[in-house]
């Protein structure tokens, strides 16, 4: 007893205060941001983005990034010979479908969920980066429990599926079972890139872009893969927390 009290005492608390506090973002890539002031219309970041993310508005004439699809890899900053577009440390990308989800059903999820909640966390065929984040959503330093959430075995006692992957052809039935499974009311949380939207995976002869062709999708936590208080912002964004 002893011994445990000395440790208590010696080593301080680890839990991080995030969301409550904002997370110290100094040593972490955040999202990309485009310059258009300095922007001359080159192309370059267009025609190097891996996943395809950077586009050109033909309506506003302004080059624009689609963070769903992108990877975070840096590259648009190198190409770009202008500098206009940086890095930033903007983590908290996660993105809301309120169009889909309906706010009557939204009110009844959130009055049911309330502060409790039970995840299944699936992989539809990911490099299984953003299912090491996720496993970090349980360490002592973020320690999503305190907040009620807890991951469960089964799809059949969840709330939430936390779906990573792009939902590649063999796991297409698969998923949508679990989905089938899952008791209404029921959220489905896409993380990472290729989950939102099939990232550098997209438009091949193995995977669709992302999971949302599968099973429908109320919210998106962009990133490649995405840190975990990222996607712990994403859990309690999608139960109306923050």
């Amino acid at each position: 007893m002893f011994e445990k009290t000395r440790k208590i005492i010696k080593y301080p608390r680890l839990t991080q205060d995030s969301p409550k506090r904002p997370v110290n973002t100094d040593h972490i890539i955040g999202k990309p941001v485009i310059d258009n002031a300095l922007c001359d219309g080159c192309g370059e970041c267009i025609t190097r983005c891996p996943s395809g993310a950077i586009h050109r508005d033909e309506t506003t004439k302004t080059v624009e990034i689609n963070y769903n699809e992108c990877v975070f890899c840096m590259l648009c900053e190198e190409v770009c010979p202008l500098g206009a577009i940086r890095m930033t440390k903007e983590i908290y990308l996660a993105e809301r479908n309120l169009e889909e989800i309906g706010e009557e059903l939204r009110r009844k999820i959130n009055k049911i969920f309330g502060r409790s909640l039970n995840i299944r966390e699936v992989d539809s065929g990911s490099c299984n980066g953003c299912d090491y984040e996720i496993n970090a959503l349980n360490n002592p330093f973020v320690d999503i429990e305190r907040f009620g959430i807890h991951f469960v075995a089964s799809p059949r006692h969840a709330d939430m599926l936390l779906v990573t992957g792009t939902a590649v052809r063999n796991m297409e039935e698969a998923l949508l079972k679990t989905y089938n499974a899952t008791p209404e009311p029921k959220l489905v949380v896409a993380v990472g890139a290729c989950a939102c939207s099939g990232g550098i995976f997209k438009d091949t002869y193995a995977s669709g872009n992302g999971i949302k062709g599968v099973v429908p999708v109320d919210v998106f936590i962009p990133g490649c893969p995405p840190r975990p208080q990222a996607i712990l912002h994403g859990i309690l964004k999608a139960i109306s927390l923050p």
